[in-house]
This record gives structure tokens, C-alpha cells and sequence, in this order.
């Protein structure tokens, strides 16, 4: 579990392919002090530490993986938001974060205002009843507050502090973001499916 609250920013050193699986070897501040088999969210993505050495890490991407999040857009000098796996005795900083993405948004539109900057996505709309005003949503692994969602774009304000150290100082109109949904809206949403079931049919 992640709290969304990023630690590091990391580069993508290398890049191999193998099959339908893609090793990332990324270099970070963080590097050196990780252990092979932990967890660590890449943009919101929990990959499994699988090699460390020399201030270098490696991850492997599995298909499916890959196909959910834009890992497969990163390039070598990709910059990586980075942050380990939360500890029992820890502080929840942002909200509960699985490292599990959803699927992936598209940078709309950024607007700087007064030292902060607003960001709009855009996204599928089949998730949109998975975003509330003032709720909580993962934008490449960071914990940040909803505003506005509509039915296929929402916002986010993203403070100095958020925007220089992490990757958003380099997100422009059409990169593509890891999201992922509070997952306590996806098990209400679960929950309450059978429900609005029996009154369709009931209705109908």
C-alpha cells in the first residue's frame, strides 16, 4: 500500500524487452537504499524491485501492466515519480493508494495561477462515477484532491512544492497519466451494484 506522497523522481537509465515484458532499469536518490522483491510505485505503478546496483534499480512490466497504464511510453531520461511502500506505523499523508492503475487520462489543458497550476484531464467516461468533488484521485502515483469532475475531464491544483518535485513540471498538453480511483468508491461502486440492478429491473 501507497499513500501518494512521492518520495524521489528517478530516470529511466534503460530499457530491455523480453517477449511480451519490459525491464526498466532506473537510477534515483532512493536507488541504492532499495531491496530486491519490495514494492515500489513508478508512477502510481506497484512494480517489484527485482535487481539493485551502482544508485540503479530495476522493475519489471508484465503485459497487462502495460496495457493499463503509459509505461509503455516511457523513454530512457523518462522522469518517474517514485515512492515505497507505506509502513503500519506511518502517517496517511495523502489517502490509500493500491498501486493498482485503473487506466490512464490525457493532460487537457494547464493553467498557472498565482504560484499554483491547475491541470485538466481527460479520461474514458465509464469511470467517471468513480470521481466526487473534493474526493481523492492518483495522478501518477500522487495523492491529489478532485475539482470539478464531469462526465469525461477533471481538474486538479497542484501546489509549488507538488509541481517541482515531481514529474508534473514536465507533463504538456497530451501526455498521457497513470490514474487510479479511491478504492473506497470502487467497493461502494461494487457494493451497490446488485442494488441498482434489482431496481432496473423492477422498473423495467
Amino acid at each position: 500500500m501507497f499513500t501518494g506522497i512521492i518520495e524521489s523522481v528517478g530516470s529511466v537509465v534503460k530499457i530491455e524487452r523480453e517477449k511480451s515484458n519490459i525491464h526498466f532499469t532506473l537510477e534515483s536518490p532512493i536507488s541504492n537504499s532499495l531491496k530486491i522483491d519490495q514494492s515500489l510505485s513508478h508512477d502510481g505503478v506497484c512494480l517489484t524491485v527485482v535487481n539493485v546496483e551502482n544508485g540503479k534499480h530495476t522493475v519489471t512490466a508484465v503485459e497487462e501492466t502495460l496495457l493499463r497504464s503509459n509505461l509503455s511510453d516511457w523513454k530512457v531520461g523518462s522522469l518517474v515519480n517514485l515512492e515505497r511502500a507505506a509502513k503500519i506505523n506511518a502517517r496517511l499523508d495523502g489517502h490509500i493508494v493500491q498501486g493498482h492503475v485503473d487506466t490512464t487520462g490525457e493532460v487537457v489543458e494547464i493553467k498557472e495561477s498565482r504560484g499554483s497550476w491547475y491541470f485538466l484531464f481527460g479520461f474514458a467516461e465509464e469511470h467517471s462515477h468513480l470521481l466526487v468533488d473534493k474526493g481523492s484521485v492518483t495522478i501518477n502515483g500522487v495523492s491529489l484532491t478532485v475539482v470539478n469532475p464531469l462526465k469525461a475531464v477533471f481538474s486538479v491544483a497542484v501546489i509549488p512544492y507538488t509541481f517541482e518535485n515531481t514529474n508534473f513540471k514536465k507533463l504538456k498538453i497530451g501526455s498521457v497519466v497513470n490514474l487510479e480511483f479511491d478504492i473506497i468508491g470502487k467497493y461502494l461502486t461494487k457494493l451497490a451494484a446488485p442494488y441498482f440492478q434489482n431496481i432496473s429491473k423492477k422498473s423495467s
